[in-house]
């Protein structure tokens, strides 16, 4: 009996941890969220701006998801595995709860890919102009 709830116990900190882990890659969503939900309006547009589509298209997305940062996620997986936005929610319905990171890989994403490291990064919604040249620091007159 004390050997089955040794294995209870060092399999649910084992759960813990590793669930944990998988959290961590893709903790800046969570931030996401917050600012799409404090300013709604603005998340869509930034959507729109980012991945030049129409409100429609991203009222569809964001009515087929938990979360504001699911829909960020559907559009940029879509667009780093060349799938349709329809494949890419298919996909996050049927293997909602697996995680982010296998979801990409569904897609044909690879982990350690530059487009894995990519997403685990966090979003590029707010480090975008709309030609498309990031607000990087550069050298040069101000």
């Amino acid at each position: 009996m004390k050997m089955i709830k040794v294995f209870f116990v060092v399999s649910m900190v084992f759960l813990l941890f590793s669930s944990a882990v998988v959290a961590g890659d893709f903790d800046w969503i969570d931030d996401l969220n917050i600012q799409a939900e404090a300013n709604p309006s603005g998340f869509r547009a930034r959507l729109a701006t980012r991945f030049n589509i129409g409100d429609a298209q991203i009222k569809v997305v964001i009515g087929n998801v938990e979360k504001p940062a699911d829909a960020y996620m559907v559009f940029r997986l879509g667009e780093m595995s060349n799938q349709p936005t329809e494949r890419v929610i298919e996909k996050y319905k049927s293997g909602h709860g697996k995680g982010w990171g296998a979801l990409a890989k569904s897609l044909g994403i690879k982990p350690g890919s530059k487009e894995f490291h990519a997403l685990k990064r966090g979003h590029d919604l707010y480090d975008e102009k709309p030609n498309g040249k990031s607000k990087g620091k550069g050298k040069g007159k101000k």
